[in-house]
C-alpha cells in the first residue's frame, strides 16, 4: 500500500496477548521478535480442499476503491489481498518479496533517471478476460499523480515523482521513468486496478463505491450484502496460479464484544484479541480455539486537530497537552497485565522490532511540571491547584472523539483523568464505529481523536500522506491538519533516497520533528495476537508478513 491504513480498532485497538492455547498468561519476548509468525504452518498436502474461512470486519467499507479518499482501511486491505494484484508481498522480517503470480521481474534498470522495468506474468488476466498490461499501470499513475484534482485520491506519494509510464518491448512490459528518484518504489501500483476504474474521475470516485466488478486473484467477489454487512469471496476458477485450498472467504461485520461468542458458536474462525483480560481468557478457554501471537504492525495514537480555527492550532498548547499524557502509565494499564515490561511505542513511522525503529519520543517527553508552566505562560491559568484552567473567562475544554468500544472507553478515560491533573477539561465523545471516520475524523470534527494506524513494509512513503501538509482542502490522511515545510522537505529527501540505511536515518529525523511538533501522541504498539480455530492452518498471527490466502485452510 502507498499509505498507512486508518483503523478505528474498536475490536482490535487494545490488545492483551498470550501464548499458545493453554493457560499461559504473558507474552514471551521470543514471540515478539522480528521475523516471528504463528500461523500453524502446514504443507499443502496436510490441508484439506474446500471449506469456508469466516473473518470479521470492524467496519463495512464505504468505498471499495482503496485509493479513493474514503477507501483506505485495514478491513478493505485484507479483502483486496485475496482478489487484487499485490505486486510485492510483505515478509516476516518486515521486507517485501516479488509476487511472481503477477510479475516475472521488476527492477531498477537505470538510476539517472531512475527507471523501473516491470515484466508482467503472461498469464495475468482480469476477471473480465482483459489481459493485465502496461495500460493498467499508466491509468493508475494518471489517476493518482495529483495533476487532476477531480480524482479524489487518498494520496499521491510516489506517483507524483513519476515522469512517464510507457510500453516496453510489448504490452506485458512496463517502463516507469521517474522525474525524481523514489526509494520505496516497491510500494507502488498495489493493489493494482484495471483501466476501467482509473480511466475517469467519476469511475475512480464512484465506480467501486458499492461493488468490485473486476478482480484478478485467487478469489473473486461472489456477493456483497450491504444489509447483512457481509462480503463473500469465492475461489476463482480463472486463477492462473496455485489454486486456493478454501472454497470461500466470508467477511462479516461484528461488534468486538460478540466475536468470542461467534468463535465459540462456530460462526467465526478468527478474530483479533480485544481490549480486556476477559476476552483473552475466553479465547484461551474456548474449546477448539487457539491463541497465536506475533509482532504487530499497528499502533494506537492520540491525534490532535491543529486546523487554523481549532483549539489546538498552536504548537505550544499541543506540546503542553502532549506532555501531560503519561504514555508509560497508559501502556502499563492497557497491556501490562499480559505483556511483561510493556513499553510505549516511540515512533510515528516504524514499528517496534523493525530494523528501522528508534524511540524518538524523548523529543517531547512526559513532563507535567513543564506542561503546567507552558499553560500558565499561554494565559491558561487556574485560581487553585485543583481548579480547571481558564483564559479570559473561557475554560480550557477539549473534545476527545473515539469509536465506541469498552476498551477504547477505558483508554479515553485515562487520557481524560491525566489531563485533568493539568486543569484541562476533556469531554468524552464516543461515536458509532461506522461513523467515526466519515462523520468525524475526515471532517475534522474533533479536538483529539483516538485511533490507530497500520504500518506497511515501505514505511516512509507509506506515512507521507499522513504527515505532510494538506493539499488545500485535500488533507489526504493528515486528519490533524498539522505539518511543516521542514517535515515535507525531509519526506521528499527520504523518499528519493535509494539507500535503505540512509532513508531510515532521514525517516527518524522526520519522526523527531513529528514529536516536537506534537502532531500526535503515539501510545503503544499493538501486539499481533489473534484467536483462531485450532485446526486452521497457514493463517493466524502473521506478524509483519501479509496473509497467505492460497495455502490457508483447515488441517485434514
Amino acid at each position: 500500500m502507498k499509505a498507512r491504513l486508518a483503523a478505528v480498532l474498536a475490536a482490535a485497538a487494545l490488545v492483551l496477548t498470550g501464548c499458545g492455547g493453554g493457560g499461559g498468561g504473558t507474552v514471551s519476548s521470543q514471540s515478539q521478535a522480528l521475523g516471528n509468525i504463528d500461523i500453524n504452518p502446514q504443507p499443502r498436502d496436510n490441508v484439506r480442499d474446500g471449506g469456508d474461512l469466516r473473518l470479521p470486519l470492524s467496519l463495512f467499507p464505504s468505498n471499495f476503491n482503496i485509493n479513493q479518499v474514503d477507501g483506505p482501511g485495514v478491513d478493505l486491505n485484507n479483502i483486496d489481498g485475496a482478489i487484487l494484484p499485490t505486486l510485492f508481498t510483505g515478509t516476516a522480517d518486515g521486507g517485501v518479496t516479488l509476487n511472481t503470480n503477477y510479475l516475472t521481474s521488476a527492477a531498477v534498470t537505470s538510476t539517472s533517471p531512475q527507471v523501473v522495468t516491470y515484466t508482467i506474468n503472461p498469464k495475468a488476466t482480469w476477471s473480465d478476460g482483459t489481459p493485465i498490461t502496461w495500460r493498467d499501470f499508466r491509468a493508475y499513475w494518471q489517476a493518482q499523480n495529483g495533476t487532476n484534482p477531480a480524482y479524489q485520491v487518498a494520496g499521491t506519494t510516489g506517483y507524483d515523482d513519476i515522469g512517464s509510464v510507457a510500453r516496453g518491448t510489448d504490452d506485458r512490459q512496463v517502463l516507469v521513468t521517474f522525474a525524481k528518484s523514489y526509494g520505496e518504489w516497491r510500494s507502488l501500483f498495489s493493489p493494482l486496478a484495471p483501466v476501467s476504474l482509473d480511466s475517469t474521475p467519476v469511475a475512480f470516485n464512484t465506480g467501486w463505491k458499492t461493488s468490485i466488478p473486476v478482480s484478478a486473484g485467487p478469489f473473486s467477489v461472489q456477493s456483497i450484502d450491504q444489509t447483512g454487512q457481509t462480503i463473500t469471496l469465492a475461489r476463482d476458477p480463472k486463477w492462473w496460479g496455485t489454486p486456493a485450498k478454501l472454497d470461500r472467504i466470508i467477511f462479516r461485520v461484528y461488534d468486538s464484544a460478540a466475536e468470542p461468542d461467534a468463535l465459540a458458536n462456530n460462526e467465526l474462525d478468527y478474530y483479533e484479541i480485544g481490549g480486556n483480560l476477559d476476552l483473552f481468557r475466553r479465547a484461551q478457554h474456548t474449546p477448539g480455539a487457539a491463541v497465536r501471537n506475533a509482532p504487530g504492525r499497528e499502533d494506537f495514537t492520540v491525534t490532535f486537530n491543529g486546523a487554523a480555527a481549532a483549539p489546538l492550532a498552536g504548537p505550544q498548547l499541543r506540546q503542553a497537552i502532549a506532555q501531560g499524557i503519561n504514555r508509560q502509565e497508559i501502556t502499563r494499564q492497557i497491556i501490562g497485565q499480559i505483556v511483561p515490561n510493556a513499553q510505549p511505542d516511540g515512533s510515528h513511522l516504524y514499528a517496534p522490532g523493525s530494523k528501522e525503529y528508534q524511540d524518538n519520543s524523548g523529543a517531547l517527553p512526559y513532563d507535567p511540571a513543564h506542561a503546567q508552566q507552558v499553560l500558565d505562560q499561554l494565559g491558561w491559568t487556574r485560581p487553585t491547584p485543583t481548579a480547571p484552567r481558564t483564559k479570559n473567562g473561557k475554560p480550557l475544554t477539549l473534545r476527545l472523539v473515539y469509536g465506541q468500544d469498552p476498551g477504547v472507553q477505558d483508554l479515553a478515560e485515562s487520557v481524560q483523568n491525566q489531563l485533568a491533573q493539568l486543569g484541562v477539561t476533556v469531554m468524552l465523545d464516543g461515536v458509532p464505529g461506522n461513523e467515526f471516520f466519515s462523520s468525524f475524523v475526515d471532517r475534522g470534527d474533533f479536538d483529539m481523536a483516538l485511533f490507530g494506524w497500520q504500518n506497511t513494509a515501505t514505511p516512509l512513503s507509506g506515512a507521507t500522506g499522513v504527515y505532510e501538509l494538506p493539499l488545500g482542502s485535500n488533507v489526504r490522511e493528515n486528519y490533524g491538519r498539522i505539518g511543516t515545510p521542514e517535515i515535507d522537505a525531509l519526506f521528499n529527501q527520504g523518499t528519493a533516497e535509494l539507500d535503505d540505511t540512509k532513508r531510515a536515518a532521514i525517516g527518524n529525523q522526520v519522526d523527531r520533528l513529528l514529536w516536537q511538533e506534537a502532531h500526535s501522541v503515539v501510545l503503544y504498539a499493538r501486539p499481533g495476537a489473534v484467536a483462531v480455530r485450532a485446526n486452521l492452518a497457514n493463517f493466524g498471527a502473521s506478524g509483519f508478513a501479509d496473509w497467505d490466502y492460497i495455502d490457508a485452510g483447515f488441517v485434514k
